[in-house]
């Protein structure tokens, strides 16, 4: 099967309940039934971040391949890099069903998943069964677990525990489903985060980013900007699920409690992205996510400050076929613009 065949099996999962059809479609990236992207990337497209080569800057963002079962198969539909987790320490089933909801007028989800995942150890087991090299960087996003978690120790424990496996590792203080994981955004609680990471035995560094949430003022943002600067973060994520429900939604389940992601966190990511750009002046590598459905998307996301753009709620809908779309328009975009590299887009609009 091709990525564009299995794009167009795709209405087939819509008419299931949401969380089964992504069960479904993991098992069948893992059966290797999505195909794989034969194609090459433009090299207007390649880049560098945090010491890393990217092919192309088209990355899938934690939460779709929680428990690392298909990363090499993600990697096969052409993204640039992918993102497994978030993974906590120990097992937990996340919050009670339903938990995730499509917004398909909205072009946009919601969930309240709540870290659901197998654990640190079964995770740990399938990064270092993958063979390498690997075909694209991959990252690592850690978690607590909303029961007995200290986080100064949980955090860097998970770190020095997948740093042989990762090309990063992405620090979630930002899921607005496990109850007060957001007060660690707070400059003094994530500083003695970023400071037990740093003191951590790990037997190698990969460079570790923040994941930020998208309602933070510009008090709070400029606060982790500089805590992450201090603290030896290499850059943001920007940015996680939104609690916020813009009066534009249509869909029945608008309502519903949890993270919100998709077409109406586009406007909002970015314009945090875009302030990110300006307070970090060129100190963190910048990572956009949120909304991203198009290369104009994607390059929004780049002139507003990120050399790296991650995709999560338009893949669940489009299927693998809209990697390529997004890489062969994102390409043409740059050169019709006078880019002859990625790099030199980065912050054009800041």
């Amino acid at each position: 099967m091709t990525p564009r065949l299995a794009s167009a099996l795709m209405p087939l999962l819509r008419g299931m309940d949401p969380e089964r059809a992504h069960a479904l479609a993991l098992c069948a990236l893992r059966a290797g039934l999505a195909g794989a992207d034969r194609g090459e990337d433009d090299p207007v497209l390649a880049t560098t971040a945090f010491g890393l080569a990217f092919r192309n800057p088209i990355g899938l963002a934690a939460g779709f391949d929680k428990d690392a079962v298909a990363v090499l198969p993600l990697m096969r539909l052409g993204f640039g890099f992918v993102e497994a987790g978030t993974v906590t320490p120990r097992p937990q089933p996340g919050n009670p069903r339903p938990r995730l909801f499509r917004l398909a007028e909205d072009r946009a989800a919601i969930n309240r998943m709540g870290f659901n995942n197998g654990g640190l150890d079964a995770f740990l087991a399938r990064l270092a069964a993958l063979p390498r090299p690997l075909p694209a960087p991959l990252g690592v996003n850690i978690g607590i677990n909303k029961e007995g978690a200290e986080p100064e120790r949980d955090y860097p424990a998970a770190y020095a525990a997948v740093a042989p496996h990762a090309d990063y590792v992405t620090v979630n203080v930002s899921s607005p489903n496990t109850p007060g994981l957001r007060d660690l955004q707070g400059e003094r609680r994530l500083a003695a985060i970023l400071s037990a990471i740093a003191r951590a035995p790990a037997p190698r560094r990969p460079p570790v980013l923040v994941k930020i949430a998208p309602d933070l003022d510009e008090a709070a943002l400029g606060a982790i900007v500089e805590c992450c600067v201090a603290h030896g973060a290499a850059g943001l994520i920007v940015s996680n699920t939104t609690v916020a429900r813009p009066p534009c939604l249509r869909s029945r389940h608008r309502g519903e409690a949890g993270g919100l992601s998709g077409a109406p966190l586009f406007a909002p990511s970015t314009a945090l992205l875009r302030s990110a750009y300006r307070l970090a002046r060129g100190r963190l590598v910048l990572i956009g996510v949120g909304g991203v459905a198009s290369g104009a998307d994607a390059l929004a996301k780049i002139r507003a400050g990120a050399s790296l753009v991650q995709l999560y709620t338009a893949f669940a809908y489009e299927g693998p076929a809209l990697i390529r779309r997004i890489k062969d328009d994102l390409a043409a975009l740059l050169r019709r613009e006078g880019f002859a590299r990625l790099s030199e887009a980065v912050g054009t609009d800041a």
